[in-house]
């Protein structure tokens, strides 16, 4: 008794390497692409930064709005006042020594 040797045929062939090329074209996609795997951890990532940048922005507002109603005609912070002059103008009193 002797057993045949038979090759697949052509078709079936051809059916697995085209189900095969598809196979490895959406796992790279999957991945690699613009909806993929690395991409949406870029995003995560950037999403992160920017909302750090944004509580660092939230906080230097609250710090301006608090400096803006100190410095406002209904509560003025005098101490603040001389500072922001002192800051901005250069100012300097006559009995003072200014050291550069």
């Amino acid at each position: 008794m002797s057993t045949l040797a038979t090759r697949p045929s052509l078709g079936a062939m051809l059916y697995f390497l085209t189900a095969l090329t598809l196979g490895c074209y959406f796992t790279f996609a999957a991945v690699q692409g613009d909806y993929g795997v690395f991409r949406q951890v870029e995003i995560s990532a950037e999403a992160e930064g920017l909302r750090v940048e944004r509580d660092k922005l939230a906080a230097e507002l609250v710090e301006m709005q608090n400096k803006t109603k100190r410095l406002s005609d209904t509560y003025l912070d005098v101490d603040l006042l001389d500072e922001q002059a002192r800051e901005v103008l250069g100012y300097v009193r006559a009995d003072e020594i200014v050291i550069r």
